[in-house]
């Protein structure tokens, strides 16, 4: 017998679906599911794999939790700000159940080490919040033949799907290419509803346990769609690319290496002989140069409801979709430091003004975040 009395009670309502039952639940047992990410859509499909009683969960996270984190990521507790998420879910986890085994990676997925992160794994549980790390998880996993249950969120809007899997189209045939980052703002600067994290992370484990026991019909060859503000699930049907670089006929994407190549952020336009339009100044540098009494314009192009939040003082605040009907208020001359939450969306607006012919430029490197941990650290954060 593969359960103790105790497993068996613990999982009694699974045992009684006639579709799963005991040999679903020791397929559970037996399996092994990582996720790449323990933050909104990590919380949720960790805690209902952990309860199904998945044999092995494995987690990958680099980050602590911070206040602002709470209103989604069900996980952590108050008094847990500033400790590791990893080593936090795996404690939470253990507690949950007891007969489980958690896996943890106090690291962040990079090409270096994905694919012997990722090997071991029976399936992988997509829970990242960023376009360059979501492509890597999807390329080892085309590589590996490795299902990948995907989620993403952003404001009122949520996804799902199966990539990866039994013949079906892999991230890449969906999503070519990421985004400028000036289109795809993060969570932090676009917001998120709280709850809709639960949502698709519950969706994501849902699929993760059915892979596991073979049971049902996946979500691979559909996405779902979810618009939480008037609880509409739309299903699209997706299709292989032959065309994809990753899964396609003539794949590209023969090894991580190559991701860089495919995902890299935007940095400043290079001439073939001339040096950046705009460059990158760290907050030391900019205080220091303030210090010494350098004209300096500090351009903040957050929404308003950030810098009720925190501001750096001195700061000129132009919102982003208003700096080009406003240039009249950038003088030609002046040398301007542009700042936003992190330092991704001020890079298109130096990209901006630089088309427009200003030519003395920076963006603040890691934005207010990076200023407030070197010069305030009780500043209020999001």
């Amino acid at each position: 017998m593969d359960f103790s009395t105790r497993e068996l009670e613990r999982y009694s309502r699974h045992l009684s679906l006639p579709e799963f039952g005991i040999e679903g639940q020791r397929a559970l047992k037996h399996g092994s599911v990582l996720l790449v990410g323990a933050g909104g859509l990590g919380s949720p499909a960790a805690l209902y794999l952990a309860a199904a009683g998945v044999g092995r969960i494995g987690i990958v996270e680099s980050d602590t939790v911070e206040l602002s984190n709470l209103q989604r990521q069900v996980l952590y507790t108050s008094e847990q700000c500033g400790q590791s998420k990893a080593r936090l879910a795996a404690e939470r986890l253990r507690a949950l159940n007891p007969e489980i085994e958690v896996v943890v990676h106090e690291q962040r997925l990079e090409a270096a080490n994905a694919l012997e992160l990722m090997t071991p794994w029976d399936v992988i549980l997509d829970g990242t919040d960023n376009f360059p790390t979501r492509y890597l998880v999807n390329d080892c996993c085309v590589l590996l033949g490795k299902p990948n249950c995907y989620g993403s969120i952003f404001r009122f809007d949520g996804q799902a799907s199966v990539f990866c899997h039994d013949g079906g189209p892999c991230y890449r045939c969906v999503f070519p290419a990421p985004p400028p980052p000036e289109q795809a703002p993060s969570c932090a600067e676009g917001g998120v509803l709280g709850v809709l994290p639960a949502l698709i992370g519950s969706i994501q484990a849902c699929e993760a346990i059915k892979l596991l026991a073979g049971i049902g019909d996946s979500l691979s060859g559909r996405l779902l769609l979810l618009d939480a503000l008037r609880m509409d699930f739309t299903t699209l049907r997706l299709r292989r690319d032959p065309a994809c670089p990753a899964c396609g006929e003539r794949p590209v994407i023969l090894s991580p290496t190559d991701l860089p190549d495919h995902c890299a952020v935007p940095g400043p336009a290079k001439g073939a002989d001339t040096m950046p339009t705009w460059g990158e100044m760290d907050v030391v540098t900019l205080e220091s140069r303030r210090k010494q009494g350098d004209t300096l314009l500090l351009l903040d192009i957050r929404e308003d409801w950030e810098r009720e939040i925190c501001t750096i003082p001195g700061a000129l605040w132009i919102p982003m979709g208003q700096v080009e009907s406003r240039l009249g208020d950038l003088p030609a001359s002046a040398e301007i430091v542009v700042q936003c939450r992190s330092g991704v969306r001020s890079r298109s607006i130096c990209s901006l003004l630089a088309a427009h012919g200003y030519d003395r430029l920076w963006n603040l490197s890691g934005g207010i975040l990076a200023w407030g941990r070197a010069h305030d650290p009780e500043m209020p954060t999001y």
